[in-house]
């Protein structure tokens, strides 16, 4: 069971790692990026649809890896606060460019996984930063059944 709620959880954060690149840091520029959440913040409704379902979906990965409620309680105010400002026209779509809710939400999530299971294979990693939107990829390094029954690695 805990090698289960390990490769869940190891999944939960690459698929958080994917969701914060898309949406903060698809074009990267030093310290600040610009994603999907960026570019979409001035285009009416979507900004704020794309923001809430963005944030929705790293909210149910960190229910589904069993994230401590703190750490639930903080990504939910990242999520309202991010998708709430994009709702105010210019200032808040202003605001909202330069907001990382996703960012920090996606972070909350991670380091509480690599708390209680420590962080995934570097491998995965790297491959979750070059492929933001393989969001359904297997993980790399997981070990799978083979034809036969026994477990194989991926390389």
């Amino acid at each position: 069971m805990a090698q289960a709620s390990s490769h869940i959880a190891h999944r939960a954060w690459l698929s958080a790692e994917r969701i914060k690149i898309a949406s903060d840091r698809l074009i990267a520029i030093g310290p600040f990026g610009v994603g999907l959440d960026g570019a979409l913040a001035f285009v009416p409704v979507a900004g704020g649809v794309y923001s809430l379902v963005a944030g929705l979906w790293l909210l149910a990965e960190a229910v589904r890896a069993g994230a401590r409620p703190w750490t639930l309680t903080r990504m939910g105010a990242y999520v309202l606060f991010n998708t709430a400002s994009a709702e105010i026209p210019i200032i808040g779509q202003t605001f909202d460019f330069f907001f990382r809710g996703h960012l920090m939400a996606a972070n909350a999530l991670q380091k509480d996984i690599a708390t209680r299971h420590g962080a995934p294979h570097e491998a995965a990693i790297a491959d979750a930063r070059r492929r933001p939107f393989a969001l359904l990829s297997p993980v790399a390094g997981a070990p799978r059944p083979s034809p036969q029954g026994a477990p194989q690695a991926d390389f």
